[in-house]
């Protein structure tokens, strides 16, 4: 993990292999940016007119790169865009901050050292800056000898070592809280990432569970696994159903964090799937490449219960992990099958690759056994929620409107682009079955909807709950921007997170 101080030193004192300045886009042209001020006197005042003449505008995540003046103790200066110049008495978006800092990041992998000095206006400035930072220096090179190739000068770079953030207040307790918040959230999102972006034969079922044992012990979570004998033993049938195909057994994790203090219980389930086919239902070529993101909803809420331990959060907080490979076999539960839920409901399997919504069926009912205050699932859930979405933004779901609001007013807060969608009831006739309880397929048309409404079955009575689908954000095949990376996003992480905060402080609307 990359390294974050705040630091007293000035811009034009500091000594670093790089120093990250703010450019905006004015009417007449790039305008330099708050926290700059020693870095323009450096220019003689004319760092804005370098910039123009260099083609520079300002524009968002925008990075042009300068050999430093004489009066500077770096040898270069990184200007990068922050978009619009704000309105007056107005602060930059914390957005804007978060993803300028993550392109800086990013453009600055194979440097040892760099200050940014980036408008701070007050602690939440901090987080966003701290934050994109850090975000953006991720990088996954465990498979590719990286450390060795890097030490020839051959293969990928490794990220940027270490970020002093200038202008910061070390002593002020708001700065550093706020400093060590990001360290915390962002680590935690660059685990998911990790774990998004680890191969399916490597994470496995039992290896995922393992990952997560560790941690929560190492954070004092408690920690159950349900193995494949304590799922049958239990009854937990879309499990096993959904796991029985493969030579790796289904697990279900149980991660509960604590707080003497707490008032609110929050419960977060994960869809886990390590690696899905389709099963029997097998999914066409070219749609099985990046099915080894299929656990991101698992590893989002595995990342916010411990995240949510490490800062110490006034609110008990339960993770559950359902985890499963989806593969076809002689085994493989079968289209035409039914099967018995944990929740005693029966389901007519009628396509395989709709799994997700089985293995969190079971999980949605133990989680509801506890009566938690809210539940949140997580999911990868549908390809329908992508084409109605695109694939930056995800759905939230809930039977209750206002925690469906709240949701998605958190994750525009901490930069999660999402957006409320209806659970309509006329949806779900198209899931009744002649032989079952329910289907776990209905109409095509609106089938992000139809999922969330299935899974709505198994929600206890009384209890509020809402469903993300991050089918969408939650990998990233195109080419990297701001803070977030190729593959793995760590999608939801900060928005649970967030959710976490609130619920403890009472501050949910």
């Amino acid at each position: 993990m990359t390294a974050l101080t705040l630091s007293t030193a000035g811009a034009a004192t500091l000594r670093a292999d790089a120093l990250v300045v703010g450019v905006a886009k004015g009417a007449k042209g790039p305008v330099v940016a708050a926290g700059a001020e020693a870095v323009d006197k450096a220019f003689d005042g004319k760092l804005a007119s370098v910039l123009d003449a260099l083609g520079a505008s300002g524009a968002e995540g925008e990075i042009t790169k300068l050999p430093a003046p004489s009066g500077l103790k770096v040898p270069v200066v990184l200007a990068v865009g922050l978009g619009s110049v704000p309105e007056q008495d107005e602060s930059y978006d914390e957005e804007a901050l978060r993803r300028a800092a993550g392109s800086a990041a990013r453009a600055l992998h194979g440097v040892k050292k760099a200050a940014f000095a980036l408008p701070l206006d007050d602690a939440s400035a901090v987080t966003a800056v701290a934050e994109g930072a850090l975000l953006g220096a991720y990088a996954f090179t465990v498979y590719q000898g990286a450390e060795k190739k890097a030490a020839k000068g051959e293969g990928p770079k490794q990220p940027l070592a270490e970020i002093a953030l200038l202008g910061a207040k070390p002593r002020d307790k708001e700065h550093k809280a706020a400093a060590e918040r990001a360290v915390v959230v962002a680590t935690e999102v660059n685990i998911a990432r990790d774990l998004v972006n680890t191969p399916p034969n490597d994470l496995t079922p039992e290896a995922f569970a393992a990952v997560a044992s560790a941690a929560a012990k190492e954070n004092g979570i408690k920690v159950q696994v349900l193995d494949e004998k304590a799922l049958v033993k239990g009854g937990f049938g879309g499990i096993m159903g959904v796991g029985k195909g493969s030579e790796n057994p289904p697990r279900l994790v149980k991660l509960s964090y604590t707080h003497s203090k707490a008032a609110k219980t929050l419960a977060f389930v994960g869809k886990g799937i390590t690696y899905d086919s389709g099963g029997i239902s097998l999914k066409p070529a070219g749609h099985n490449e990046t099915m080894k993101c299929d656990m991101a909803g698992a590893a989002a809420v595995f990342a916010a219960v411990v995240a949510a331990a490490k800062l110490g959060l006034q609110v008990n907080v339960t993770g559950w992990l359902a985890l499963a490979e989806n593969m076809p076999s002689g085994s493989a539960t079968k289209p035409g099958d039914v099967l018995r839920m944990y929740s005693g409901k029966t389901v007519e399997v009628l396509n395989t690759d709709a799994e997700g919504r089985l293995v969190l069926g079971d999980a949605l009912t133990r989680a509801s056994e506890e009566n938690p205050d809210a539940i949140v699932d997580v999911a990868t859930l549908t390809g329908a929620m992508v084409l109605a979405l695109g694939d930056r933004t995800f759905g939230v779901m809930a039977n209750d409107d206002a925690f469906r609001t709240s949701i998605h007013e958190i994750a525009e807060e901490v930069g999660e682009a999402s957006w409320p969608m209806p659970l309509p009831a006329d949806l779900r006739k198209s899931m009744d079955s002649p032989t079952a309880d329910i289907a776990n397929m209905g109409v095509r048309m609106g089938g992000g909807l139809v999922a969330g409404l299935f899974l709505q079955e198994f929600v206890g009575e009384g209890i509020t709950w809402a469903h993300l689908d991050i089918a969408g954000p939650a990998f990233h095949e195109g080419a990297p921007y701001g803070y977030t990376p190729k593959g793995g996003t760590g999608s939801a992480v900060r928005t649970l997170v967030r959710l976490a905060e609130r619920t403890a402080t009472g501050d949910l609307g």
